[in-house]
């Protein structure tokens, strides 16, 4: 049976702040390290109001800082819109103060749209320098070379784990080529989740760090008490999946009683669509279609995000989970 651990956005929930979204991540962190979760991930995402962990490394020191033994990184980091010099100095950087719990998930997309991918001061077209940039990045945290002129301080050395991260074969293809652990993002974008797997284990090339392939892939689960119950708690995330396609950004709304009521028929198909690997339900019902979609998918490790509106019902969600996970097992 595979590993659970958490992908974390820091929503912002309507009524709510940044401040308490972040308060509310390293609650949830806490609890998650309690009851045995392996990682807690956060995400770069820029100029949108309902996520608050943009400045993600500052988010992953808070994290850390405030447990003890979770591993704590990022899912992912959008490579494209830094120098990999500045990605191995604060790396590097969190490595040095937590030690042996840092990971580092590589994303080639911007994480957010194309004004404020100006604003960031990046183009677009550096996306497609992202295999050069991962090995920059990957030489930047290895042993100093000899006549190397530049270097991370701290980073050189340290060999934070890298993770390729994806929702395309490019992705898959990549990490195979490089010997590095893999994530598939299905938990938004699951339309080539199997025939990424294949491609990445099929080529995989072993390397000195990850002689074996190792694939984690994103799943959403929504659990409480009972079906209705966990399908009202869906509703959040599937209006804010609606909003992507009326172009509208916002905080995470409370759920609501009728769904249907709120989307189109051509919103419901794609947000559906989206959402697909979703679990949502009582714990029979998650345990049940949880472990259908891990003997489908023979995953190694399952990341797992909650939208939740209400934290309560968020922490008790991922409890559940915790539960469910050593049922599994």
């Amino acid at each position: 049976m595979p590993v659970f651990s958490v992908l974390d956005l820091a929503p912002v929930t309507e009524g709510s702040s940044p401040a308490e979204a972040l308060h509310h991540s390293l609650d949830l962190a806490q609890h998650a390290e309690r009851w045995g979760y392996k990682r807690f991930w956060l995400a770069e995402h820029h100029n949108m109001t309902g996520i608050a962990s943009a400045a993600t490394s500052v988010v992953i020191g808070y994290i850390a800082g405030g447990t003890k033994s979770i591993r704590v990184g990022a899912g992912g980091i959008m490579l494209p819109n830094h120098s990999p010099l500045v990605i191995a100095e604060q790396f590097g950087t969190l490595e040095t103060l937590y030690p042996g719990r840092i990971d580092l998930g590589l994303g080639r997309a911007p994480g957010t749209d194309q004004r404020t991918l100006r604003a960031l001061r990046r183009d677009y077209s550096s996306a497609e320098n992202f295999p050069q940039d991962v090995l920059e990045l990957q030489a930047l945290l290895g042993p100093l070379q000899p006549g190397q002129v530049v270097q991370a301080v701290p980073g050189t050395g340290l060999n934070v784990p890298l993770w390729i991260l994806g929702s395309s074969l490019f992705g898959a293809q990549l990490a195979a080529m490089l010997g590095l652990p893999y994530g598939f993002a299905s938990h938004f974008a699951p339309d080539a989740l199997m025939d990424a797997l294949a491609v990445y284990r099929e080529r995989y090339e072993p390397s000195a760090r990850n002689p074996k392939p190792y694939a984690m892939v994103g799943a959403n689960v929504f659990a409480a008490e009972t079906d209705a119950e966990a399908r009202r708690l869906f509703t959040s995330a599937q209006q804010r999946f609606a909003d992507i396609f009326r172009g509208t950004r916002g905080l995470l709304p409370p759920p609501i009683d009728d769904i249907e009521a709120y989307w189109s028929p051509s919103e419901k198909v794609q947000a559906s669509r989206m959402l697909a690997c979703s679990f949502v339900g009582s714990r029979e019902t998650v345990r049940r279609a949880l472990g259908e979609f891990i003997e489908k998918t023979r995953a190694d490790e399952v990341m797992v995000s909650g939208m939740i509106y209400d934290h309560g019902a968020r922490l008790k969600s991922y409890e559940m989970l915790a539960e469910i996970a050593r049922e599994l097992a």
